[in-house]
């Protein structure tokens, strides 16, 4: 029988990979702008610190995490999220103490056991930022702007959706109003949410059922209730949104999936992946540093963008905005002779910075100028025993057709500084 990948799990292949690595790219140099540093946090963490930071009343701790006793009996869980990865790792190594304000970035794979379907895996992708030691308005902005700035220089088209889920202290008031509204409704409303309803009442805002929905239309809204200081944190970042020219909507009844947020929440979304309108998310946890067993009162704000939307997204928007990969010159090289000569001409290019593709079976010329073609070679060098007979190759551009030869008389630096400069002039 032959052997498939897991349900929910994808291999990204060759000519994808193109596009997932533009898309990450795109945000690297971004990031870099913005004054961010990667941090690379394991795969494996204890599953405690996924229970303590996300919420064991969450979907996420109660169904969806892949955790599992290690040899010494402890329970570990393959990361189902990024931030609280990223941190504990900020708590273990100290890093307050070497920057007051960390700026941290981290890219690779995140896991939970969901239903597979349109842009959500079980092995999935996510770029997520974290932001530790300030918690001025404008770095909200400031954090939107940058994801909104990604998905604007991918060439892609999302809105933008904003909220406050308040602090600790006018969140408790905002709950008692919703429980008794939910307590009004409970034979209108899903097994789930009355569920929640006792366990974690903001969760049934996030509900996916069309009919639940219709239920909570009548909410109180949490911004409703704020207290001064969430109200003007909250009107603070809308201000600076709006100096940023960046366009959003107050969304009163968006919630995030994990227990840690406070204060000011927002979402990425389009209407072009069906149910998984989301392509990026995050907002402020300014409690989570010490409830993970860091420093008291240390602001937090971060955000997440799945890869595998993104990469959904460009290709059905047709962004245009990966470039081709492109050769820069494939050496055709006819029989035993040649191959010995170019060989390491090859080599020396790639040491020098070229992209180059050699033919090393001896096949035809007319093989080897389709495999030039196939790897969209700017230039061919060709040659064979009857260039090598008269001391000259023939440099081939695959543009214009038009071709020159090249003395091979001279030194390989020689040669390869002449090539370097054609490919250089064709890239201008």
């Amino acid at each position: 029988m032959t052997i498939q990948a897991l349900k929910g799990f994808k291999d990204i292949l060759p000519d994808e990979v193109r596009v997932w690595q533009h898309v990450e790219a795109t945000a690297r140099d971004i990031f870099q702008r913005f004054g961010f540093t990667e941090i690379r946090v394991p795969i494996l963490e204890k599953t405690e610190l996924f229970a303590r930071s996300i919420g064991e009343a969450t979907d996420i701790v109660e169904k969806e995490m892949y955790s599992f006793p290690d040899r010494n009996g402890d329970s570990v869980t393959m990361r189902p999220e990024g931030t609280a990865s990223v941190l504990r790792a900020f708590i273990e190594h100290g890093l307050q103490a070497k920057l007051p304000v960390q700026r941290l970035y981290t890219i690779g794979p995140m896991f939970r056991h969901e239903r597979p379907q349109k842009g959500r895996l079980r092995q999935f992708h996510q770029m997520s930022v974290e932001v530790l030691g300030l918690d001025h308005p404008r770095l909200d902005a400031e954090l939107i702007a940058m994801g909104w700035l990604i998905l604007e220089e991918l060439g892609l088209t999302t809105s933008l959706q904003i909220n406050s889920l308040g602090c600790p202290a006018c969140r408790p008031a905002y709950k008692d109003g919703l429980v008794a509204f939910l307590a009004a409704r409970k034979e209108h409303i899903c097994e789930d949410c009355q569920r929640r309803s006792q366990t974690n009442p903001l969760r049934v805002l996030d509900c996916k059922s069309s009919h639940c929905q219709e239920q909570y239309t009548a909410a109180p809204a949490i911004i409703d209730h704020l207290c001064p200081g969430c109200a003007e944190h909250f009107r603070k970042t809308k201000e600076s949104l709006d100096l940023l020219a960046v366009p959003y909507a107050v969304n009163p009844f968006m919630v995030r999936g994990l227990d840690y947020y406070t204060r000011t929440t927002f979402e990425l979304i389009t209407d072009a992946l069906g149910a998984q309108s989301a392509v990026g998310a995050g907002g402020r946890y300014d409690g989570l540093v010490e409830q993970l067993g860091g420093a008291k009162n240390m602001p937090g704000i971060g955000f997440a963008m799945g890869m595998e939307r993104l990469v959904l997204l460009l290709s059905q928007q047709n962004a245009g905005a990966c470039p081709e990969a492109a050769t820069d010159l494939f050496v055709a090289a006819l029989g035993e002779e040649a191959a010995v000569q170019t060989f390491p001409l090859v080599h020396l290019l790639r040491r020098k910075g070229l992209q180059v593709a050699m033919d090393l079976e001896g096949k035809s010329l007319k093989s080897q100028m389709k495999q030039a073609d196939r790897a969209k070679a700017r230039f061919v060098l060709i040659l064979g025993e009857e260039e090598l007979a008269k001391g000259e190759a023939v440099l081939r551009d695959m543009d214009s057709k038009e071709q020159q030869q090249v003395e091979l008389a001279g030194s390989q630096e020689a040669l390869c500084a002449m090539l370097i400069t054609a490919v250089a002039q064709r890239k201008q």
